[in-house]
């Protein structure tokens, strides 16, 4: 029901935000009686596609907390929790960022997530299972790696990306719709009509939509490489390689991160099946280990 709920006030405030910002830019109809108004389609293309990304990127703090049930530590209740915040703040000194909140959600698998709309107004939570099962210093290294995250700004940066793509999809489908009208209104015939014209759409936004969920997936694992570095670097090559090693032993266990925080969380990207690895979040932890000790053999 909360998923439900999220879902619609964040598609409301979508419609909202893109509705308020044309009718202050003045934008005119795309779609109008002698075709398409190429301008205004690529406004209202730019505002609905940026304005979905930005969206859920102002509420990923607060969407993140509800959907994984996670306690944000307010006040050290134990000596655990003490460490925690403790630890957070160390490696969010030594990353140059301002400290995370720091919060636990109640998962028996080993997991962690990083969101926040900045680097210095950030979420950093671990899973029960994760503190009751690591070591010290391999549960300091997940937290390096989130701090990774954090401090490369990859929550603004693929908001962004996903943006830019949503907006090319609404563009190009609805273009393909326009030219595929045009050549069936030739020797006066009615072309496709109000429903088959949006039925392309939305067909042609699924197959776009796919190429770009290829494109946003492939950025993903190259930032979870990159955030590798960042944990190794903070926390040292052999306790990142070592928690890695750990996450893969659990890697039999359901995924209980909500799906909308796949992508920022730690475990994931365990095929080797070549359309799954497409669009998979994250890159095999087999070779992001492989990664991390050919870095470390080269230093």
């Amino acid at each position: 029901m909360m998923r439900i709920i999220l879902f619609l006030a964040t598609n409301l405030a979508v419609v909202l935000v893109a509705s308020i910002t044309l009718r202050l830019l003045g934008v005119e109809p795309y779609l109008q009686a002698n075709g398409l108004n190429m301008n205004s389609l690529l406004i209202f293309c730019f505002v609905f596609g940026m304005a979905g990304s930005l969206v859920s990127l102002f509420l990923s703090k607060k969407m993140a907390k509800w959907s994984t049930k996670t306690q944000v530590i307010e006040q050290p209740r134990d000596a655990n929790e003490q460490w925690l915040v403790n630890t957070v703040a160390e490696l969010a000194r030594d990353a140059g960022i301002k400290t995370p909140q720091v919060g636990i959600f109640p998962a028996q698998q080993s997991n962690a997530f990083a969101t926040g709309w900045n680097k210095n107004d950030a979420l950093v939570a671990v899973s029960v299972g994760l503190l009751n099962r690591m070591r010290p210093e391999e549960i300091r290294a997940v937290l390096a790696h989130e701090i990774g995250h954090v401090a490369n700004g990859d929550m603004v940066t693929l908001a962004l990306i996903q943006g830019v793509l949503n907006t090319f999809v609404m563009f190009f489908a609805r273009v393909v719709a326009q030219l595929l009208d045009s050549f069936l209104r030739r020797d006066d015939n009615e072309g496709l009509g109000f429903m088959g014209y949006f039925a392309v759409v939305i067909v042609a936004e699924i197959v776009f939509g796919l190429i770009a969920s290829i494109i946003v997936a492939w950025f993903s694992r190259f930032r979870e490489y990159r955030a590798d570095a960042s944990g190794a670097k903070l926390a040292g090559s052999g306790a990142m390689i070592n928690a890695l090693a750990r996450l893969k032993a659990e890697t039999q266990m359901p995924n209980q991160m909500p799906d909308t925080l796949t992508a920022f969380g730690i475990t994931a990207g365990q095929s080797r099946k070549i359309m799954e690895r497409l669009f998979s979040s994250h890159p095999p932890l087999d070779d992001r280990i492989r990664a991390l000790k050919e870095s470390a053999y080269r230093q």
